[in-house]
């Protein structure tokens, strides 16, 4: 069959919603300064959908050194990749920062936090060591997973009996192949804002020989001391091995980091082949970052202003009856009993009569007949953008219960 015949039959788990309302329902166009309230086809919207956690997008001090880095370097400077051409002394000064912050020995700078770990996982493992891994990490770590030419083992979502099953049938089979054991789960699961079970995991190293791998993207700025982590939240930060974090959520940019001990990260940065044959991160948005991890250090106010509107918020759609699932971060999931057709009438209401812009996640993330609406609270909401929202999401949800919603595609086009 030819290659392009089987894409018009097949157009992927995700793709074949494309034809429900492109630009609409999905590749949605906001506009205007990134805030709680932006355009969407001409129209203002309360948004819930963005990962500005700390509300550094637009945050004035921010802003400024960005634009002044950007103005005296350039987007370009420094050109080619870290090994060869494109290392400085301000790359070296964010990965201090970052390691002292995480309380890990050394770090590395990494221009994409999604290449970097599936570069991680590559890097980190051979055909003789096992992989065990939760089954809803995060796709830049079933990317990775792809690379691994050895065994790796699955277990279900938070699943620490299962997880030490999988961890006996690795020990197991190492033993003949003289390998090593990686162990990755997340810190906090970006989709349904449940917290890895770090702390369980880490308890089993009294037991088991393993490497333990934590994807930290969402819990980096908004979880533990000054928002160091998920790994100091649940106070098991020295059993985590390797850390990874990544830009795009409270830091507002672009790029990530990995910290571990020296030996390591040294390690990573002679074998990391997404860092070695790409360009580094331009010197503006390093410097944009060294900004931003100084500012999430000396603004605590920040992080407990995005806890006040998270508590509120989920504490108001909890008593509105609505189900949130196993959330304990940031991340607040609103799960609707619903069929793709009546999702998008709900997401076209929400839209247009109540002026809310969140996110939506249905089958294959989901199961068939559920739809996941995904709120992202910031410091940069209100309470009153609280109050309005909750009331809302009360009055879909009578919708929803009432069947008001028909079974049928909304029109977009309107």
């Amino acid at each position: 069959m030819d290659i392009f015949e089987k894409i018009k039959k097949n157009r992927g788990a995700i793709g074949q919603y494309q034809d429900l309302g492109h630009g609409y329902f999905a590749f949605p166009k906001l506009e205007g300064d990134i805030a709680p309230r932006m355009k969407f086809r001409g129209k203002e919207v309360l948004t819930w959908s963005l990962n500005n956690y700390l509300g550094l997008a637009n945050n004035p001090e921010i802003r400024r050194i960005d634009a002044e880095a950007t103005a005296k370097y350039g987007l370009a400077y420094p050109m080619g990749a870290r090994m060869m051409s494109g290392h400085t002394t301000m790359h070296e000064k964010f990965e201090e920062m970052a390691a002292r912050f995480t309380h890990k020995e050394d770090a590395y700078l990494l221009n994409y936090g999604y290449q970097g770990m599936v570069s991680i996982i590559d890097a980190l493992v051979d055909r003789h060591d096992v992989i065990v891994y939760d089954s809803e990490s995060h796709a830049c770590i079933m990317d990775g997973l792809r690379l691994h030419m050895g065994k790796r083992f699955v277990f279900p979502h938070n699943d620490i009996e299962s997880c030490e099953k999988q961890l006996q049938r690795a020990t197991k089979l190492v033993e003949g192949t003289h390998g090593g054991i990686l162990v990755i789960t997340e810190g906090v699961f970006g989709m349904a804002g449940d917290l890895g079970k770090l702390d369980k995991i880490a308890a089993l190293k009294k037991k088991y020989q393993f490497r333990f791998l934590v994807d930290d993207a969402h819990g980096f700025g908004t979880m533990g001391a000054n928002g160091s982590g998920t790994g100091t939240h649940l106070g098991v930060q020295d059993q985590i091995d390797i850390y990874f974090a990544t830009f795009a959520k409270s830091m507002a940019g672009i790029g990530g980091f990995v910290a571990s001990t020296k030996d390591v990260i040294n390690y990573l940065r002679y074998n990391l082949r997404s860092q070695i044959y790409a360009k580094s991160l331009p010197m503006a948005m390093t410097l944009g970052a060294i900004k931003r991890l100084e500012y999430i250090q000396t603004h605590p106010e920040l992080k407990e202003k995005l806890w006040t509107i998270v508590r509120a918020l989920q504490k108001g759609l909890r008593e509105a009856g609505l189900d949130l699932g196993k959330t304990e971060s940031p991340v607040t999931p609103v799960f609707m009993k619903s069929g793709v057709p009546q999702a998008t009438q709900m997401i076209y209401d929400l839209r247009e009569n109540y002026g809310i812009f969140c996110s939506v996640v249905v089958y294959p993330v989901v199961p068939k007949d559920v739809v996941m609406l995904r709120l992202i609270p910031t410091a940069s909401h209100s309470l009153e953008d609280v109050e309005y929202t909750v009331k809302a999401f009360r009055e879909i949800k009578r919708k929803v219960d009432n069947n008001e919603y028909p079974d049928e595609i909304a029109d977009f086009s309107r």
